[in-house]
């Protein structure tokens, strides 16, 4: 699996690019905003954009989703059926934060924590990961020990929990208990700032550490 971390909207979201080199079949995780820019950064490397992938359903993750696969005719899979009143609330959270008005979407596909979805020959694992949003998922590649995880965890930090149907217990539950089991080793690539391990983050983060 190769990846490409590409920060879009005012947020400054990592929207994150992977691809199978075999296939050269691709999918955008969490193409929050710049359509023009994702869709220009799978051009520029010849590959073909086969669906998109959703963590959870905050606007700054999923803002461009719909634009895109209406453009291309391709899916967008996740989040987990609890985010579906994020994604139908999608123009207020428009009008709330000042973005450009996108029109909610349901996906064409709902994930469950089990699943997986497939990229070429590319496998991601889904994890549900509960406590930023109800529905957030997190996708796993084994082979590479890389985790794609939303707003749950961040380089020294956790996600928020204070947006309607947060649950801090329960985040820092999928964190210690679902994400943490996984290995040391797995690096992470967190929906905004640089990225991680989870070993540095057992060491190191005040939230979730080892030590807290």
């Amino acid at each position: 699996m190769n990846h490409l971390v590409l920060p879009v909207t005012p947020y400054q979201q990592n929207c994150s690019l992977v691809w199978c080199e075999a296939a050269r079949q691709a999918a955008l995780i969490d193409p929050g905003g710049d359509a023009e820019v994702l869709l220009a950064a799978v051009e520029e490397r010849g590959l073909t954009l086969t669906k998109l992938l959703l963590t959870h359903g905050h606007l700054d993750h999923v803002g461009a989703a719909a634009e895109i696969a209406a453009r291309l005719g391709i899916p967008i899979e996740g989040p987990h059926h609890a985010d579906d009143y994020w994604l139908k609330a999608l123009p207020q959270q428009c009008a709330m934060f000042g973005f450009p008005r996108t029109e909610a979407f349901t996906p064409d596909r709902w994930l469950a924590d089990g699943d997986t979805v497939s990229v070429g020959e590319v496998v991601l694992e889904v994890l549900h990961c509960p406590g930023h949003t109800p529905g957030h998922v997190v996708f796993y590649h084994r082979g590479s020990k890389t985790a794609f995880v939303g707003d749950v965890l961040f380089a020294g930090s956790i996600g928020r929990t204070d947006f309607p149907g947060g649950d801090s217990d329960a985040l820092i539950d999928s964190i210690r208990n679902r994400l943490f089991p996984l290995g040391d080793d797995v690096s992470f690539i967190p929906g905004h700032g640089p990225d991680s391990t989870f070993g540095r983050e057992r060491r190191m983060n005040p939230y979730v550490g080892d030590r807290v």
